[in-house]
């Protein structure tokens, strides 16, 4: 008898193998770009910090991450240390340490308190420092100085800035997006276009053309049967023909209840949002671009 587990689980490796094309020996390596791990609540050598805004039941942890890479044909991932740890950056070394050189990351500094930025680049490999914005009240200090100087730490080391916020404060990262030109941005998650009016998210859409620094990530594509029920695919078909596949990265797939089929299945997705590129230049959103950027090889 076929169990309802058992049929999702079919028609989620079906949808993968119909939608995604063979690797052929060139082909730039495939790469998520965004997904986070956890150490779960059970685990007494990293806990969740005191201030962390959630706390995950449930482990989801580098192990089951390289296991899912693996049976869905995903060659690199960045990790990107999650709120729960906030500036406590133990459970990221274990991660990038247990990835063996298939994983990277970002780090979570706070504007003020990010001293140590240095010398967690030195122990482990970073491609990113990650700036919040989207709860009014953990919003960074925009106009001040401890940005400015956050912001030149990671340029310094060659960091990118990677921004999540809802579109309303964007205009608050464009002076510091325009001051330093050469470190590059990326921008998490389409922009948030769901937590904002599209006149809001129309100025994320502009960086394209105003900051050539910018690099858009397509991830948490929500299915329109959830809130609030708009269609993504005409806003990523914006945003990627504005930022173009030089310019886009992709990830996301990854989680708690993950699985090889369901992981394949998710970048399927992501592949099908793009799918009126050539297939040469969707390989790039699909790892080319963000391996050049990150270094991987």
């Amino acid at each position: 008898m076929i169990t309802r587990r058992g049929f999702v689980a079919g028609s989620a490796a079906l949808l993968a193998s119909c939608s995604a094309p063979s690797r052929r020996p060139n082909d730039p390596p495939t790469v998520d770009a965004h997904l986070h791990c956890f150490a779960g609540p059970d685990d007494p050598r990293f806990p969740y910090h005191a201030d962390a805004p959630y706390k995950p039941g449930v482990a989801a942890t580098p192990e089951q991450l390289l296991r899912c890479m693996d049976e869905a044909g995903v060659d690199f991932a960045i990790v990107v240390h999650p709120e729960p740890y906030q500036d406590d950056h133990r459970y990221l070394e274990h991660c990038l340490a247990v990835g063996r050189g298939r994983l990277k990351g970002t780090c979570l500094f706070f504007a003020g308190r990010h001293a140590g930025m240095a010398e967690l680049a030195k122990r482990v490999p970073l491609v990113a420092a990650r700036v919040h914005a989207y709860a009014p009240d953990r919003l960074p200090p925009f106009g001040k100085s401890e940005l400015r100087d956050l912001w030149k730490s990671a340029a310094d080391l060659g960091l990118a800035v990677q921004l999540h916020f809802e579109p309303r404060w964007a205009g608050g990262f464009e002076p510091l997006i325009a001051e330093f030109k050469s470190t590059t941005v990326i921008v998490d998650h389409l922009g948030r276009p769901l937590q904002g009016t599209p006149e809001e998210h129309e100025r994320v859409v502009g960086w394209a053309a105003k900051f050539p620094n910018t690099v858009m990530k397509l991830s948490s594509y929500a299915p329109s049967t959830q809130y609030p029920h708009r269609d993504l695919a005409p806003i990523v078909r914006r945003l990627a023909d504005a930022y173009g596949p030089d310019r886009m990265i992709t990830g996301g797939g990854f989680g708690a209840e993950a699985s090889g089929a369901s992981y394949r299945a998710d970048r399927a997705r992501a592949r099908s949002l793009i799918s009126h590129f050539a297939t040469a230049d969707q390989a790039k959103i699909m790892g080319g671009t963000a391996a050049r950027l990150f270094k991987l090889a």
